[in-house]
């Protein structure tokens, strides 16, 4: 894990491969949870029966915004700034769902540092951002996610 003492110290990694996360379970119980909290119980992510007989693979998928959501979660395994009052997820850029997520599959996220730019009290940072699907050749997700961390 990278560690910095404070947001402007990230600027040492602009334009580097910071790190990449340990690898998080994607399992129904997860996928449900989501669904139950976005409202959207879309037959592909919560009927498992009716994936078995539906869907490639015969599993539920993941919605694409929940692996979208976990970018916040696996970052913190990735890097960390010791002395900063607060951290925000400021947005995401160009997100592209590239692979589906089977229910009982592992994810985990590959940062890049792409830019650091000075904000009034810290720092704006995009990370190019890529969600790995074990055992796949081709990411689950790939977009730019931005923060902002502050002194």
């Amino acid at each position: 894990m990278l560690e910095v003492e404070r947001p402007a110290d990230m600027k040492a990694y602009e334009g580097k491969d910071i790190g990449t996360s340990h690898w998080v379970l994607v399992d129904q119980a997860m996928i449900n949870a989501f669904a139950d909290a976005t409202g959207d119980h879309q037959w592909i992510h919560v009927d498992v029966e009716r994936a078995k007989a539906h869907m490639p693979g015969g599993r539920t998928i993941a919605h694409g915004y929940l692996t979208l959501s976990l970018l916040p979660r696996l970052g913190d395994a990735i890097y960390r700034i010791r002395k900063t009052s607060r951290a925000i997820n400021y947005g995401t850029n160009k997100v592209r769902f590239t692979t589906p997520v089977p229910s009982g599959s592992r994810v985990r996220l590959h940062y890049h540092l792409k830019s650091v730019e000075d904000i009034k009290g810290g720092v704006r940072m995009t990370f190019d951002s890529t969600v790995e699907l074990e055992g796949s050749d081709k990411p689950a997700l790939a977009a730019e996610a931005l923060f902002l961390a502050f002194d």
